[in-house]
């Protein structure tokens, strides 16, 4: 099934967490440098576990969204555009 916004949904929580975090960098909610929320705060918010939150970001990652600061948590990059 495609969302409006051309994405793929699937059933997999960590998929649909990766699919909120990018239409929020998509939409500049979270802007070129800013930190996304942590593992933590994702836990918590969407009530998933925090190996499913990291693998969400880790994906967000390959695709060159956020980048990692060791210590510090996962950022946002300029790749965006828009």
């Amino acid at each position: 099934m495609t969302t409006a916004g051309g994405q793929h949904e699937d059933p997999r929580a960590y998929v649909r967490l990766a699919n909120l975090l990018r239409q929020q960098i998509s939409d500049r909610a979270l802007r070129p440098g800013q930190p996304t929320p942590s593992i933590t705060t994702l836990t918590q918010e969407h009530g998933i576990a925090r190996q499913t939150a990291a693998k969400a970001l880790r994906l967000l990652e390959a695709e060159g969204l956020v980048y990692r600061v060791p210590g510090l948590g996962y950022y946002v990059t300029g790749a965006a555009g828009g």
